[in-house]
């Protein structure tokens, strides 16, 4: 019998050993909050160029709203069409029936974000946006813990409730949300922290993204995290407010950001190659009457229709996807570990990985 256990050493050997090893060794998670998938693939919708929702509706048309969907969408997020779906993959475009849902039943940004991080929606815990502790453990919580990773896991967010969704206290991931202030900081971070206590806070307890952005890329630069998150929040905050054009600028300047974190990703040897970038929403807007485009909740028809797009060097060049396919929201954290070449597990079970958008 001995030869028999020989031979299934050496199948089990072998097979593991013809399983390609990813290059990802870095993730960036990027979230713009209640983005709506109609703006991603269409660009700006022209119906909602009119006064009651914009200041100047020829300035913002003439920078926005000409040519076709294609040329719209590529004027008004230009990294994510130039770059990421030429490089990478885009999911969720619905003209072609590629549909990506959330899968709870709230339509609103906590339980969006807990079944984004934790790969499962928890409807009977996580069902207002206020700030509790979260009970559920999230992937940034599990890589954190993995060997090489403990204190190379980051969360930089414009929203205040951050550290309660992520349960900072428990999960040991660095969180800076909100208007916190860098610890130990640089001269740039300095300048930062003075900045914020001098400008008015037009956000109320919810920071602007640009301070979130350069509080993010200071952190990347001192301390050379292995995962960062970083969740934008005024394209919510200016569909709340009914400001079109405020919105429509708000997801422009997030794709610059987004830009410039991958250009200098790609400067540094630590990151060049080998860092993954997923860019997600926590949930979808209305969309069926002219008011609708504001609002989100379980109310809101459409409000579950989200997108994601990935772009890194184990992640094929496909473009936008327009094959047909249902994708969910509660997939992203499986396959965000699985980049790393970990299998996340949770209390309670996570939505399988997204297996196109990794090499085999």
């Amino acid at each position: 019998m001995k030869w028999k256990f020989l031979l299934a050493f050496v199948v089990v050997t072998g097979a593991a050993l013809a399983q390609p090893k990813l290059k990802t060794e870095n993730i960036i998670l990027i979230t713009l909050d209640g983005m709506r998938w109609q703006e991603v693939f269409n660009g700006a919708e022209n119906r909602l160029i009119t006064k009651k929702f914009v200041r100047d509706t020829v300035a913002l048309a003439a920078q926005y709203a000409t040519g076709t969907p294609e040329e719209r969408r590529q004027k008004l997020m230009p990294f994510l069409w130039n770059t990421v779906a030429r490089q990478g993959q885009i999911y969720g475009n619905r003209h072609y029936a590629n549909y990506v849902n959330v899968t709870n039943r709230m339509w609103f940004s906590y339980p969006g974000y807990n079944e984004l991080l934790t790969g499962a929606a928890d409807d009977i815990h996580i069902n207002t946006n206020d700030p509790i502790d979260n009970p559920n453990k999230n992937v940034l919580e599990f890589i954190n813990q993995q060997t090489g990773y403990k204190g190379k896991v980051a969360a930089f967010t414009s929203w205040e409730n951050f550290p309660w969704i992520i349960n900072a206290k428990r999960s040991g991931v660095v969180v800076n949300a909100g208007w916190m202030k860098a610890q130990q900081p640089n001269e740039t971070e300095k300048f930062l922290n003075n900045l914020s206590t001098e400008l008015p806070h037009f956000l109320d307890a919810t920071r602007l993204d640009a301070f979130t952005f350069h509080y993010a890329f200071e952190y990347l630069k001192k301390n050379k995290p292995k995962v960062v998150y970083i969740s934008f929040n005024e394209t919510d905050h200016f569909a709340h407010e009914g400001e079109y054009d405020r919105y429509l600028n708000a997801a422009n300047y997030a794709d610059r950001f987004i830009s410039d974190f991958w250009t200098w990703l790609q400067s540094q040897p630590q990151y060049k190659n080998k860092t993954t970038l997923i860019i997600t929403v926590d949930h979808g807007r209305g969309n069926t009457t002219m008011n609708s485009w504001r609002s989100h909740g379980e109310k809101v028809t459409g409000a579950d229709q989200i997108w994601f797009a990935i772009l890194g060097p184990d992640t094929p060049p496909a473009g936008e996807i327009k094959s047909e396919g249902q994708y969910f929201q509660n997939q992203l954290a499986k396959t965000l570990a699985a980049f790393l070449g970990f299998d996340y597990v949770n209390d309670i079970k996570p939505g399988a990985a997204i297996e196109s958008v990794l090499k085999k």
